[in-house]
């Protein structure tokens, strides 16, 4: 596909007056893509008019992309590489995948900027490794888009030139990486300076790779790094990553060929799961860092359709990976100037991360890896077959990271339930992080992420309450059990609750927690039946270790529905939130509650206000139980379960008895 645009010379180029026309997009095909309307030629346009739109940003040189925001934590100069290293990836995937064709010369725009930036000599040169330690990921976006791109790129450089790229490159694997998925920027470039003569140091890749195998837990799934920190890089990082390098050149000598049927078993496993996470809408559940990448979600996909390592259908890997990225493209992803904006759907800046600059959204291309695959790849011709919750009513139980996953076809809308992950170790006495530590996330709704929300956690939570009304937090819980009895999924933990002042520090929590005065709360055993667009909570004051000995108030929270103006009430029986036709309720059915609903404003980079079913329970006694129903649907709630507790043995044990006469009974860890 060739859009009308001219070529331009990216040296007598003034940048800041080029006229780039808007985003132009292809006729649907319903015929062959009869849930999105979407194509190879939709995703090939809204890649070329990313990296088109960015010309007016290159520097004179051509070594950076200097977008307009604040800078990370790393600075401009390291912003500015990463703004180019990220956009040179998704060159690579769309020149590789079109063979080498060029029309728009982004080529000669990269070429340029590549030696530019390893030129010691030239102001504009990135920073080194050794400077900015964010160089160490920018360097594997430019080591891999080399390896796409050899014929076409890396083959047309000069010896001297080579020798540049090499000497920059090589200084990447030296020093401090981090414990989580970064040992995979590491593996990729000395993998590729491998192959091109460079050098790199075998043993240092062999525990790379053994301690990469340390994260592995079961069932496709790796944390990120030795935490509880199950999140999307286990997709778009921890799968993509072993894949294409055991695909590369160097890799064999490496150990590649008996590691390769391993990352493929391990993948298809992965999507099975994966594709669950995706409502029908195409948004993907809101849950973990980094998500300013947004798309970058549909990266493990592509890569099952890339490598065959898979048990989806080609139809039904392009349904998923074209849903995700038209929701994000129609929600304002991508900015009236063709830029990717700092936020979720539109701008919101403080979805950024102390490490966010500008570039950062533009690792996003990672979700454009199927462009890797030619225009005659079956994946393209294949008639879109629908997601899994759109066919069913779907419960998944994800076992190594204390998941449930429950999908409603009747709404579209895919509900996680949360036993296993806070971003955090077990025992850790820290914050809750919003984006990690809640009961629940779903693709339709999204956790207050600044404001009061860091040190009183609002939304599906469950705490006691100090004198000052906040509640206490739940990380470094300890995990108990989950399974599916056949009629509901069912998931425990215990929480060590602690209070922690973080002396006013209101800044967005993407980290593995907060920081701060810690005071010890009671420990509270909970647990979480699921069953549809139902979840009923039980929570138990202790009464084993002394922590609790005097009644204390209780709080559990719902659904978090954002808007312009989301509106609810509560009355003696339920607390009730609505926006925009979903509905979030929350239902005691234990007695003594006061239900209402909290409200925050600013807090949601998908509305400007949010609001929140509580329950309070005012006195709860050491060995008490209460138990609440949550709903999150589109729709009326109709009938909420039934519970209640009993004693079996030394165990306490709760029952739901659901609308249809079925039951469910699981025991307090």
């Amino acid at each position: 596909m060739t859009l009308d645009r001219p070529t331009l010379d990216p040296v007598d180029l003034d940048r800041r007056a080029l006229d780039l026309p808007a985003l132009e997009l292809p006729a649907e095909n319903r015929e062959l893509s009869p849930f999105t309307g979407w194509t190879r030629e939709h995703w090939a346009a809204i890649a070329d008019h990313l990296l088109l739109s960015l010309r007016p940003y290159f520097t004179a040189s051509g070594s950076r992309v200097v977008l307009p925001g604040k800078a990370s934590a790393s600075g401009e100069a390291s912003d500015g590489f990463e703004g180019f290293a990220r956009s040179l990836l998704l060159y690579a995937f769309r020149t590789a995948g079109e063979n080498g064709a060029d029309p728009l010369d982004f080529t000669s725009w990269y070429r340029r900027g590549l030696l530019a930036g390893t030129d010691p000599a030239n102001p504009e040169r990135w920073p080194t490794p050794g400077e900015k330690d964010q160089a160490k990921v920018e360097a594997a976006s430019v080591a891999l888009a080399l390896q796409l791109t050899r014929p076409w790129l890396w083959d047309t450089f000069s010896p001297g030139e080579k020798q540049q790229l090499v000497d920059w490159l090589a200084q990447s694997p030296e020093g401090w990486y981090p414990d989580n998925n970064w040992l995979w920027f590491r593996l990729t470039v000395e993998t590729f300076l491998a192959s091109v003569g460079g050098p790199y140091d075998v043993e240092r890749i062999t525990v790379d790779l053994a301690t990469i195998e340390s994260y592995y837990r079961a069932d496709g799934w790796y944390a990120d790094g030795r935490l509880r920190a199950f999140d999307y890089y286990c997709g778009w990082a921890m799968h993509v990553y072993p894949l294409l390098w055991a695909a590369s050149e160097g890799s064999a000598e490496l150990g590649a060929d008996a590691l390769e049927p391993v990352f493929r078993g391990r993948l298809t496993e992965f999507l099975d799961d994966y594709v669950h996470l995706i409502g029908a809408d195409g948004l993907p559940v809101f849950q973990g860092r980094s998500l300013i990448y947004r798309f970058a979600t549909a990266a493990p996909l592509w890569m099952g359709a890339m490598t065959g390592a898979t048990n989806l259908s080609p139809g039904a890997i392009r349904r998923a990976a074209s849903g995700v990225l038209k929701a994000f493209v129609e929600r304002g992803a991508v900015s009236a100037d063709g830029l990717l904006t700092m936020g979720y759907f539109g701008e919101w800046s403080a979805m950024a991360q102390n490490y966010s600059g500008p570039g950062s959204p533009y690792w996003a291309s990672k979700g454009m890896l199927g462009l890797l695959l030619p225009a005659e790849h079956p994946v393209w011709h294949a008639v879109e077959e629908p997601l899994p919750v759109e066919v069913c009513d779907t419960r998944r139980v994800i076992r190594p990271a204390g998941w449930i996953v429950s999908g409603t076809a009747s709404d579209g809308v895919v509900r996680l339930f949360n036993h296993g992950a806070d971003h955090a170790a077990k025992d850790d006495a820290a914050g809750d992080s919003p984006i990690y530590a809640r009961y629940g996330y779903s693709n339709a709704t999204v956790p207050p992420l600044i404001g009061a929300t860091i040190d009183d956690p609002v939304d599906n939570s469950a705490g006691a309450l100090d004198e000052q009304g906040r509640s206490t937090h739940r990380t470094g819980f300890d995990r108990g059990l989950i399974g599916d009895d056949g009629v509901a999924a069912y998931a425990s933990s215990v929480t060590h609750s602690h209070w922690v002042d973080s002396s006013g520090d209101t800044g967005p929590d993407h980290g593995s927690g907060r920081s701060g005065v810690v005071t010890d709360g009671p420990t509270l055993q909970t647990a979480s039946v699921v069953r549809g667009a139902w979840e009923v909570r039980a929570v138990r004051v202790s009464d084993a270790d002394g922590r609790a000995s005097a009644p204390v108030p209780l709080r559990i929270s719902g659904w978090p529905l954002s808007g312009d103006e989301p509106h609810g009430g509560a009355d003696g029986s339920a607390a009730r939130a609505e926006s925009d036709g979903l509905i979030a309720e929350l239902v005691p059915l234990t007695p003594g509650a006061t239900p209402s609903v909290h409200v925050e404003d600013g807090a949601s980079p998908i509305g400007a206000r949010v609001a929140v079913p509580w329950l309070v329970f005012e006195a709860t006694h050491p060995g008490e139980t209460v138990i609440a129903a949550s709903y999150l649907g589109r729709g009326p709630a109709g009938a909420a379960p039934t519970a209640r507790t009993f004693t079996a043995g030394t165990m306490t044990e709760f029952e739901v008895t659901w609308p249809d006469g079925t039951r469910t009974a699981v025991a307090l860890p």
